[in-house]
């Protein structure tokens, strides 16, 4: 009884103590020096880990609900609640996945929630969400192709995973570790699994590297040409042509159609899929990466 009482006074001043937080304006910093370190609020609970996780569960939910600019913003003080929330009760499911959608203000919050999805993932192994939405906050907000290729494999494995996930991390492992690691990956879910439908979509991944693989020996023809003509390609069948040809013959199209160059990009795309077969990034991971490759280059030119 004496716990009970005591546990509903903490409740009550940690209320009171909130309530007269939101009633004046304060900074994110100062907000979250109301937040417990876990540890402390695990002693302090006296017990009731659930009861306190699921009031600085509600806190998260309000922080979110409640705002009236970007949520992502207040990432510094939902890891805190977060971790919190998933220190006393860390076989609750929802918030590690409401921590990567919403802790998206900076590197460091997006590492924060990235380690409490790890605690997610250990607290819950069989549940494909968790390493799911772990893959794609480090491919979206760090870059981190390696990274997620790994987490949304281990998704991929998962029962109630979607099919085209290891699609997805193939695609993926192409920037890793290339067309051969690729290739491994779905040979060995093409032979492993009894799902004909997701045979097929395997097969199909398989597919598009072999076009892929034939399209960079072009790649390599085409350098190659622009060496010996001083000129860029004007169609592809003139990698065949002349007195001294780059090549005898071009490599066949799987399906049975043309090698062209693409009308947008200018590269040599098979005519069946139109595109090359690579990771497909987000927009502001392109950009981030374009300005460090830019970055890169100023600095070794001014080095020279």
């Amino acid at each position: 009884m004496l716990r009970l009482v005591l546990c509903a006074a903490a409740l009550t001043v940690t209320a009171a103590a909130h309530a007269h937080l939101a009633g004046q304006e304060h900074t994110i910093e100062q907000r979250a020096l109301w937040v417990p370190e876990p540890r402390v609020a695990r002693v302090a609970s006296l017990g009731f880990h659930n009861v306190i996780s699921d009031y600085y569960w509600l806190q998260a939910l309000q922080l979110v609900g409640g705002s009236n600019t970007d949520p992502s913003q207040h990432g510094p003080l939902l890891g805190k609640l977060i971790d919190v929330v998933t220190t006393l009760d860390p076989w609750v499911d929802y918030p590690y996945r409401f921590a990567t959608l919403w802790m998206t203000d900076s590197l460091e919050s997006v590492r924060k929630a990235d380690a409490l999805m790890e605690r997610g993932i250990a607290h819950h192994p069989d549940e494909w969400r968790n390493p799911f939405y772990q893959g794609v906050n480090r491919l979206l907000y760090l870059a981190d192709e390696a990274g997620a290729a790994e987490a949304l494999h281990q998704a991929a494995r998962l029962p109630g995973s979607p099919r085209y996930l290891p699609r997805l991390v193939a695609r993926l492992r192409v920037g890793e570790g290339g067309l051969e690691a690729a290739a491994t990956l779905l040979s060995d879910l093409a032979r492993s699994t009894e799902d004909p439908f997701a045979r097929a979509e395997y097969e199909k991944g398989l597919d598009e590297i072999e076009t892929e693989r034939r399209a960079r020996f072009l790649d390599a023809a085409r350098a190659e040409f622009q060496r010996r003509h001083g000129r860029d390609l004007e169609r592809v069948d003139e990698l065949t042509e002349g007195p001294a040809p780059i090549l005898e013959a071009l490599p066949p199209e799987l399906h049975g159609w043309e090698w062209i160059l693409d009308p947008e990009s200018g590269r040599i795309v098979s005519s069946w899929y139109g595109v090359r077969y690579e990771p497909l990034l987000h927009p502001s991971v392109q950009k981030e990466r374009d300005r460090k490759r830019a970055a890169a280059q100023r600095v070794k030119g001014e080095g020279s």
